[in-house]
């Protein structure tokens, strides 16, 4: 019943994770800008909240250091995704980004030296499929592809490493350390993505920019962030991941109700949905047989 409730609270989270879509589409700045502001107000959220909590702050040298560096990994996550989406479109981005579970079910093996599990590999293939037939990507898109499989591989790697630090850390102290790198590493790079930018740096958000900044901050990040950390004690980084391929899928179902937007659903879309549900409701039935799978 615990491990059910986990996994209902995982597709709530990915839901408001499938969210951020909608709200970077409102809000007018660019991306980089964007995830900054939001890894910023999340540290100083996330501090007032441990304050007020007088949780512990305190982590070992070499932790911190770790935290801050996957910190990093999640910013350059964030903003390869968003630029993704700017250099080609969504589809091409949410492509890429489909990649994900595959990576995992790589990368987990390989840093927590546990055993590959074949069920895992064939279940990232089936995403792939399941995203290819909603989005039907062009190849002459390869570089927002690429920046989307980027973008993939560092939230995948970001993912298994923070499973490391859950046994030992309270989830919102290992969060607050992450955003703090998160926003060490993007100011770290405005120099240079200022000279790259004709504009400049864009660091003024409208007063509407705000209020979705704040949430996605507060909501998306803090709340959902964290709470996707703290789940990560009970659940394998695969098991998150897969599920996190839903993330477009309910990202265009919030756009369609909170935008209007006119676009009609294709029957690719319905069939590709399909695909992907089949997959993550999968992957716990495989998991509770894995005793028989690997004997």
């Amino acid at each position: 019943m615990t491990r059910t409730r986990d996994y209902l609270e995982l597709h709530f989270i990915v839901l408001l994770w499938g969210f951020t879509a909608v709200l970077g589409k409102l809000i007018t700045i660019p991306p980089v800008e964007l995830v900054f502001y939001r890894v910023l107000l999340s540290s100083v959220l996330l501090a007032i909240w441990l304050g007020w909590k007088k949780e512990s702050f305190r982590v070992q040298g070499s932790t911190l250091w770790q935290l801050l560096g996957n910190g990093v990994l999640i910013a350059g996550h964030w903003v390869t995704f968003f630029a993704s989406a700017r250099v080609s479109n969504v589809s091409i981005s949410l492509a890429g980004f489909a990649t994900i579970a595959l990576w995992t079910s790589l990368l987990e093996p390989l840093i927590l030296k546990r055993r590959f599990r074949w069920y895992e590999f064939l279940l990232g293939l089936v995403i792939i499929a399941g995203l290819y037939i909603i989005f039907r990507f062009q190849i002459d898109h390869a570089w927002g592809l690429c920046l989307g499989i980027i973008s993939a591989f560092l939230g995948a790697l970001f993912t298994v490493f923070n499973g490391k630090f859950t046994r030992k850390h309270h989830h919102f102290t290992i969060t607050l350390y992450e955003m703090i790198g998160a926003t060490l590493g993007i100011a770290l790079v405005f120099p240079w993505y200022a000279l790259q930018n004709p504009e400049g740096l864009q660091l003024t958000p409208t007063s509407l920019d705000w209020v979705y900044i704040l949430i996605l901050a507060l909501v998306c990040t803090v709340y959902a962030y964290s709470i996707s950390v703290e789940l990560m004690k009970r659940l394998s980084a695969f098991a998150i991941n897969l599920t996190v391929n839903l993330e477009p899928v309910y990202g265009i179902i919030l756009a369609l109700i909170i935008l209007g937007d006119s676009e009609r659903m294709t029957t690719d879309f319905y069939i590709g949905t399909l695909v992907i549900l089949g997959a993550v409701l999968a992957y716990p039935f495989f998991d509770r047989a894995r005793p028989v799978l690997s004997g």
